[in-house]
């Protein structure tokens, strides 16, 4: 449905779209710039989102918190912090600098997300200014309003090409009352075993990575959760502090494994993201890889071809997106003639000439 909200700089982004429109301009949806290098390179003249900016609400007994697309995602995890709150699908931020908007344009999740979720279940209503310059706004502000509740999760990862997006609801959690890190010195086939025998059991598991013969184990929950699963799985712990740095390294990929993956791109090569069943055994691909999310997210820096990694991705019932590194091939896996079809009815549904962010998430948007 439409809305209607008395706003200065909203009410220039409409003017600017509408302009666009009738001129046939191409914008490029800009917030903090941190995710900029994302998807496919950004085409238009800049549309920036830095005056739609501000907590708009914050219910910390209903969990529940509202900001602005342009609001710095760092001033909302603060607000969140202060309550003891936070966003357990831990968005990486790569840079200072990122919004809410480009949090959820790009649907990015951190470590906790095969425990908690994906950002795209934490949102529970968005407002958004389409290809027409009209206002919509969907979903609500509680998880048991579920009008048009599917429509917010659609903006999770659709990289500005849907809309502007203007305002965000999302739920919130209580940070767990006690966390602790194990390590378990094991090769990757059998990391991967102990991690699907894990997830089958009632243990507070919130985070997992392997790489280089390392297995890395996060608990977290209530103290004697906790406490009895660290007594029954063994491992080395991790002192606090170490394991806050590690696990926030790879949230925002500063950790060893993405820095040496940077220098190798330079060298020529690709880093790639890979989407996999958890229980897919390792794959023979020549290169470096760090799994993640309890093995559903592998990430693989290889000098191999994409047709390769793809083919080795889908062989496994996933698909590969080329995360960084520069290639003739498109970012993301090419769509399924059926996804390709729906993927174009929604661009025309709500951006039917093109203005927001063209080709961004595939050539055809």
């Amino acid at each position: 449905m439409a809305a209607v909200i008395e706003d200065a700089a909203l009410a220039r982004l409409i003017e600017r779209v509408q302009a666009a429109r009738a001129d046939g301009t191409k914008l490029e949806i800009v917030g903090g710039g941190s995710k900029r290098w994302h998807g496919e390179a950004p085409r238009g003249e800049p549309l920036a989102t830095s005056e739609l900016a501000g907590i708009s609400s914050y219910e910390p007994s209903e969990l529940v918190i509202t900001a602005r697309a342009g609001t710095p995602l760092a001033e909302v995890e603060a607000a969140l912090a202060e309550r003891g709150q936070w966003l357990a699908f831990e968005p990486p931020r790569f840079a200072p600098g990122g919004t809410v908007g480009g949090m959820l344009a790009s649907g990015l999740s951190g470590p906790g997300r095969a425990s908690t979720g994906s950002v795209r279940d934490f949102v529970l209503g968005a407002t958004m200014l389409n290809g027409r310059g009209e206002l919509l706004s969907f979903g609500g502000q509680v998880m048991k309003n579920v009008a048009g509740y599917d429509l917010p999760r659609l903006l999770a990862g659709s990289l500005g090409v849907l809309g502007l997006i203007c305002e965000v609801s999302l739920k919130v959690l209580p940070r767990p009352p006690a966390v602790a890190t194990l390590r378990f010195e094991l090769p990757e086939d059998q990391a991967l075993r102990r991690l699907n025998e894990w997830a089958g059991q009632p243990l507070p598991l919130s985070a997992s990575a392997w790489w280089d013969g390392m297995l890395v184990l996060r608990l977290a929950g209530a103290a004697a959760a906790v406490q009895s699963a660290y007594e029954k799985l063994g491992g080395e712990p991790i002192e606090p502090t170490l394991a806050d740095g590690f696990w926030c390294g790879l949230r925002d990929q500063h950790d060893e494994f993405f820095v040496g993956a940077a220098a190798a791109v330079e060298r020529g090569a690709a880093l790639w993201r890979l989407s996999l069943p958890a229980t897919t055994p390792p794959l023979k691909l020549a290169g470096e890889q760090l799994v993640e999310w309890g093995g559903a997210q592998r990430w693989l820096c290889t000098p191999l071809p994409a047709a390769a990694v793809r083919a080795a991705a889908a062989a496994a019932g996933g698909h590969a997106t080329r995360w960084r590194g520069r290639g003739d091939e498109p970012v993301f896996t090419p769509l399924a003639p059926v996804l390709g079809t729906l993927h174009r009815r929604l661009k025309d549904a709500f951006d039917p000439d093109r203005v927001f962010n063209p080709g961004r998430l595939y050539p055809e948007l």
